[in-house]
Order: structure tokens, then C-alpha cells, then sequence
């Protein structure tokens, strides 16, 4: 993998736990030579992870609407930063430019997102990973929900399978590296 989309909040979240979370998957991303593409601001959980991988030598790149600039401050010091139209445009070309996503705690931007790309594989638009870093068990409940769905006859377990997950940026990494998608039809 040479580039992961990260998608995660504007906002720092409470407590430390967020940002030091994407603190050690900037670092990480970087020690493996791994671009991070993600929304492109400089504030919160988002502004952290790209703090960390420049810090470390990595290479960034920001994809930012340029009507949000004012909601969400842009990064100043980023490799690349790619203007677009759209909040649209903005997830389609973060798509295209990443072998893969991560998604960290975030709010209901995060969870859009997150959803449009699994959708998007569930429809094998792409074959790519898509895994959540699981910080002090933020997303368990929605795994809960999921799990309903799937219990529920809404969701394939396959698709629910996808989700690939961990508490460990390393071990996110690495289960990213070797994910294979199912061959499976909606």
C-alpha cells in the first residue's frame, strides 16, 4: 500500500485518547513509507494524524471543498493540498487516490464517509481495505448495531466481514496489508 485515506473528526473528541490514536497511526504510516490522503484540516483528530506523519518525514495529502475553509481550517504545511468543488468530489478523489481506509473516532462526516466507501465495496466499485481503529472501544456499538442487521437479514455477513478492525495501528496496518475482498454479489 503506498497511500491510506483516513477519515476521521475536525473535532479532538474528549479526553487524550483520540489524538494520541492518531498520533501512533501518523507515526505508523509513516515508519512503514505509507501517504496519508484525508480531509485536509488542521484542527482536531484530523490536524493530529497529519501533524504526526509530517513530523515523522511522511508524506501528506489534503483534499478540502473550498467553500469549508472557513468550518475547517486548512492545513498549511501539508505535501499536497487538492482544492475541489464539492463535499462530493472531495470523497470520490480521497477515493481514488488511497489503496485503502482507516477510519478513526469522528462524528457523522466520519460515519458518511465511512459507509459511502464500505457501500462502494459491498458493490465492488473497489476491492480495496477499509478497517476502524477501535480507541478506547469507540465503535463497538456500531459493530453491535451491524451485527443486528446482519441478524436481521439487512446486511450479507460478508459485507459486515469486510470491516476489518483493531485497537493496534500496527495490527490494523497489517490486517489491511493482506485483506482480500469477498467475492460475493450484493
Amino acid at each position: 500500500m503506498k497511500k491510506i485515506c483516513v477519515y476521521c473528526g475536525s473535532s479532538a473528541g474528549y479526553g487524550k485518547s483520540y489524538l494520541d490514536a492518531a498520533f501512533s497511526l501518523g507515526r505508523e504510516l509513516a515508519r512503514r513509507k505509507i501517504g496519508l490522503v484525508y480531509g485536509g484540516a488542521s484542527v482536531g483528530v484530523m490536524g493530529q494524524i497529519a501533524d504526526s506523519v509530517l513530523e515523522a518525514g511522511g508524506n501528506v495529502t489534503g483534499v478540502l471543498p473550498k467553500g469549508i475553509f472557513r468550518q475547517e481550517i486548512p492545513h498549511s504545511n501539508l505535501t499536497d493540498m487538492i482544492e475541489v468543488a464539492t463535499m462530493h468530489e472531495r470523497k470520490s478523489r480521497m477515493a481514488e487516490l488511497a489503496d485503502g481506509f482507516i477510519a478513526l473516532p469522528g462524528g457523522l462526516g466520519t460515519l458518511e464517509e465511512l459507509f459511502e466507501i464500505l457501500t462502494w465495496a459491498q458493490l465492488r466499485i473497489h476491492v480495496k481495505p477499509v478497517g476502524l481503529l477501535n480507541v478506547e472501544t469507540y465503535f463497538s456499538k456500531l459493530f453491535d448495531f451491524l451485527d443486528h442487521a446482519v441478524s436481521r437479514g439487512f446486511i450479507l455477513q460478508a459485507h459486515r466481514d469486510m470491516i476489518i478492525t483493531s485497537d493496534s495501528p500496527e495490527l490494523l496496518l497489517n490486517k489491511l496489508k493482506i485483506y482480500e475482498a469477498p467475492d460475493i454479489e450484493k
